[in-house]
């Protein structure tokens, strides 16, 4: 059979339609052996291989064979039966990856976001259970300094005066912190910080427009508000709690294949994130 010719295959009654090439992926699985009338559980009736195994859990079998990778629905739970399906159909390497549950199965991710105002300056402190979530997020915020002056520091509008763009600070891979606001400094002169978060690409100066914004980056993120509280009334810090279901980086199998050996697959992370 010509790897390009199309294959239709009937499974549970749910009609699945292919290339040759796509099932050839593993030579020594049986789904490639059925191509060859070499396996007694595929029928073939009517020019369609038929077997009596689950439709739906065949799609991600499917799936697995036209891109090499693994990626399930966040509400996916049903990993014995899928790892048992792959056994049967012969591919070990994905059973081995199902085997390893946590490597496939969404995370809870905790972020916290600390607010708080003093007098012109409001400060920020955001900490996550995540550090790639938390370095993407410092990647889209930015901090710029610059002189203002005969304007209300509510103003959500910068001066026409150079801004310099500065660095965030990071305390650890898990937080960050930055300001903006005014404080006074020679004369009538303001010193004045303005948050930045892309992809809105206004210069923010008041606090409560930048806490506004940074909510909405977030839940647009698939964070999800759970608690606001606050934790330290002196100071009036607020505290703000999110969490997200957050589906792992997408585990790709590669094969290599040596001529006279059984063939060797090895998983390993892609680097291309499947979702949030």
């Amino acid at each position: 059979m010509s790897n390009q010719e199309v294959v239709v295959l009937s499974v549970g009654g749910v009609r699945f339609v292919t290339r040759a090439s796509t099932l050839q992926q593993f030579p020594e699985s049986r789904l490639a052996r059925m191509l060859g009338n070499d396996d007694p559980e595929f029928k073939l009736v009517n020019g369609e291989f038929f077997v009596d195994r689950d439709a739906v859990l065949f799609s991600y079998i499917m799936d697995f064979l036209r891109t090499l990778q693994v990626s399930l629905p966040i509400d996916f739970s049903d990993y014995q039966r899928l790892w048992r399906e792959a056994e049967f159909y012969g591919l070990y390497s994905l059973a081995n990856l199902l085997s390893q549950e946590h490597l496939l199965k969404p995370r809870l991710e905790i972020l916290e976001v600390r607010f708080s105002l003093k007098e012109m300056q409001a400060f920020f402190r955001i900490f996550g259970s995540c550090s790639t979530t938390v370095e993407t997020l410092a990647e889209q915020i930015t901090v710029f300094a610059g002189q203002h002056s005969g304007q209300s520091w509510n103003s959500p509008f910068p001066s026409q005066k150079t801004l310099i763009p500065l660095p965030l600070e990071r305390p650890s891979h898990h937080d960050m912190v930055f300001q903006c606001g005014t404080e006074y400094s020679a004369g009538d002169q303001l010193g004045a910080r303005y948050v930045s978060i892309k992809p809105d690409n206004r210069k923010l100066i008041n606090g409560t427009n930048v806490l506004g914004l940074l909510f909405d980056t977030l839940l647009k993120d698939g964070f999800r508000l759970l608690s606001a509280r606050t934790v330290a009334s002196e100071e009036k810090v607020e505290c703000y709690s999110f969490e997200r279901m957050k589906r792992p980086a997408g585990l790709t199998v590669t094969v290599n294949q040596a001529p006279g050996n059984s063939e060797v697959a090895q998983a390993r992370r892609s680097l291309v994130h499947k979702g949030k």
